[in-house]
């Protein structure tokens, strides 16, 4: 018998009930990833659409206003024929300060966005806190950790 191997170790055959936890855990962790992914896509699907509206109207109204800035020059410039030479450098001053003031509203308005899937960011954040929470009250711990 000194020459004999034991038999080899095999690991207990998981049971039904931890095996079919572990499938429930991982149906829940696909189908929480399937809906952040289903949301970031609707975000990005109206951002998208948002953005197009934006650049359309936003080359519509540029057009027009190029053209109502250049009639209205004209319409001034012969308006006050004799002083033409003063009436233009006025009206260039004017639409350089126009020009200006759009200029800055823009900058506004691209800095003042919530930001690219502002919602999926907050949703992934409240999912992340409640399995920490839900993790602390497994392990016994007061307060959960906490991530910055």
């Amino acid at each position: 018998m000194a020459g004999e191997t034991p038999p080899p170790i095999s690991s207990p055959p998981l049971t039904g009930g931890l095996w079919a936890s572990a499938q429930n855990l991982l149906a829940t962790v696909i189908a929480i990833v399937q809906t952040r992914v289903e949301l970031a896509a609707v975000e990005l699907e109206e951002e998208k659409r948002r953005l197009l509206a934006v650049m359309g109207w936003g080359a519509v109204a540029v057009l027009m206003a190029c053209f109502s800035l250049v009639f209205l020059a004209l319409f001034i410039t012969v308006l006050f024929w004799d002083d033409r030479v003063a009436v233009l450098g006025s009206i260039t001053v004017l639409f350089l300060v126009i020009g200006g003031l759009a200029w800055q509203r823009v900058g506004k308005l691209l800095t003042g966005s919530g930001g690219l899937l502002s919602a999926s960011i907050a949703e992934l954040d409240g999912d992340r806190k409640a399995l920490a929470e839900a993790a602390a009250r497994v392990s016994g711990q007061a307060k959960p950790p906490t991530q910055e």
